[in-house]
C-alpha cells in the first residue's frame, strides 16, 4: 500500500473538485481546459497516492467517497478563499481603472443599457468593459462578474445593491388586435382571453407576466411559447398571438400597442448588484453611482409613463 504524501499540490483539489461539480470526466475536462485522458490518468495517481478511492464510478457518474468528500469539503474552502484574497485586492485600487465585468440579460443590452455604458466609458476611459450577455446568475463570489444589473424580486442575499426602478409589463399586440376602452380592466382582459397567446418558457417562471400566461390561459390558446423577451416581443409583433411585455420594450415598437393599461401586478424590479467585498473598489463604486444615476433618469420609460 502506497504511503499517504505529506502534502498534495491544489491542483489535485481542483481536478478533483472539477469532477465532483460535473459529475464526468469530460466534464471535467472541459472545465480545466485538458482531454479525458488527462483526468483519467491524474485522478489515477491522485487515488494511487492516497491509498484509496476518491470516486466511486457509476453509470450515472461519479460519486464523490468519503475520502473524496473531505477533498471536495476543502477545496471549496480554497477556492473561497482565493476568490476573498483576490476581491480584497481589487478593493484596495487607489483609481478607477482596470477591467470591469458586467453580466446582464440581452434585453436591457439591446434596449436599455448600451447608452449608458458608452457614456460610462467616456467618464472613465481608463475602465475597461467586459460584457457578460445571459439570463444565468453568475457567481460574484468567485468573480464570475463584478457587478450584475438584473430584473428580480428577490436579488440575492449575498449581494448588496441598489433597486433602480419597476420595469412595468402590459399586454400587447398589434393595432388589429386592440380592443373599445372598458371601464373595467377585468371586463377587458376576459376579452382577451379568446386570442391567441404567446408566452414565455417556464425558465423565465420567476416573471409573473410569465407565470400569468402559464396558468391563466388555457393550454388551446397558447399558440407559442420562446425563451427570449425580445422573441417575444418579435412574435407578437408578427400576429402570431398577442402577449405579456416590458413597457420599455414594446413602447418603442411602431408595430405593437397596448391592449391594456400597464398592470401593476406584472412589474419587476431592476436591480444594480455587486458584492459587498467589491463595493469598495473604485472602478466597482464609480459605476455603481453613475450607472444608478443614468438609469434612474429611465424610470418614465422603464415604467411605463414615458
Amino acid at each position: 500500500m502506497p504511503s499517504i504524501p505529506a502534502s498534495l499540490p491544489w491542483d489535485d483539489f481542483r481536478l478533483v473538485k472539477a469532477i465532483a461539480d460535473t459529475g464526468s470526466l469530460n466534464g471535467a475536462a472541459d472545465r480545466l481546459g485538458l482531454n479525458h485522458s488527462t483526468i483519467f490518468r491524474r485522478l489515477g495517481d491522485i487515488e494511487h497516492r492516497l491509498g484509496t478511492a476518491v470516486f466511486e464510478r457509476h453509470r450515472s457518474g461519479y460519486a464523490a467517497t468519503p475520502a473524496g468528500e473531505d477533498m471536495i469539503a476543502l477545496a471549496s474552502r480554497m477556492e473561497e478563499d482565493v476568490s476573498r484574497f483576490t476581491r480584497k485586492l481589487a478593493g484596495q485600487e487607489l483609481a478607477p481603472s482596470g477591467e470591469l465585468r458586467i453580466t446582464t440579460n440581452d434585453t436591457l443590452i439591446q434596449h436599455l443599457l448600451m447608452p449608458v455604458f458608452a457614456g460610462f466609458r467616456a467618464a472613465y476611459p481608463q475602465i475597461r468593459l467586459e460584457l457578460i450577455v445571459g439570463n444565468q446568475v453568475l457567481n460574484l463570489s468567485k468573480r464570475d462578474a463584478d457587478i450584475a444589473i438584473r430584473p428580480t424580486d428577490h436579488p440575492p442575499e449575498t449581494l448588496v445593491g441598489r433597486r433602480l426602478a419597476d420595469l412595468a409589463w402590459a399586454i400587447y399586440g398589434r393595432k388589429s388586435d386592440a380592443l373599445p376602452v372598458l371601464a373595467d380592466p377585468a371586463a377587458m382582459l376576459e376579452s382577451l382571453y379568446a386570442r391567441p397567446w404567446i408566452g414565455l418558457s417556464e425558465q423565465f417562471n420567476a416573471f409573473k407576466a410569465c407565470r400569468f400566461v402559464n396558468e391563466q390561459i388555457g393550454l388551446e390558446r397558447i399558440a407559442m411559447r420562446i425563451n427570449t423577451v425580445l422573441g417575444l416581443a418579435e412574435a407578437v409583433a408578427a400576429g402570431i398571438g398577442i402577449g405579456p411585455l416590458p413597457c420599455f420594450i414594446a413602447d418603442r415598437n411602431p408595430a405593437l400597442v397596448r391592449l391594456m393599461p400597464v398592470m401593476p401586478e406584472f412589474s419587476t424590479g431592476l436591480w444594480l448588484l455587486t458584492h459587498p467585498d467589491l463595493k469598495a473598489s473604485p472602478r466597482v463604486r464609480a459605476f455603481m453611482d453613475y450607472g444608478a444615476e443614468a438609469i434612474a433618469k429611465l424610470r418614465p420609460v422603464l415604467e411605463g409613463r414615458g
